[in-house]
């Protein structure tokens, strides 16, 4: 891609925005699975099923432990 040189902001506002046709929806699909492969999952999948309230509220401690 070029460089472009403008003489105003006007100017600049004008001209077309150049950009591959179909690149950015590909780029954002990268991009999320990066994010993904980097973040981790903190918690299970799914629905879990707790035997006590006491039980349910420990999990999110006992979840940022390990």
């Amino acid at each position: 891609m070029a460089v472009e040189k403008y003489h105003s902001v006007e100017e600049m506002n004008a001209a077309p925005i150049r950009a591959r046709s179909g690149d950015g929806f590909e780029r954002f699909v990268r991009h999320c699975a990066r994010i993904r492969k980097l973040a981790g999952r903190k918690f299970v999948r799914g629905v879990v099923k707790f035997r006590s309230f006491d039980e349910a509220q420990e999990t999110p401690a006992r979840i940022s432990r390990d």
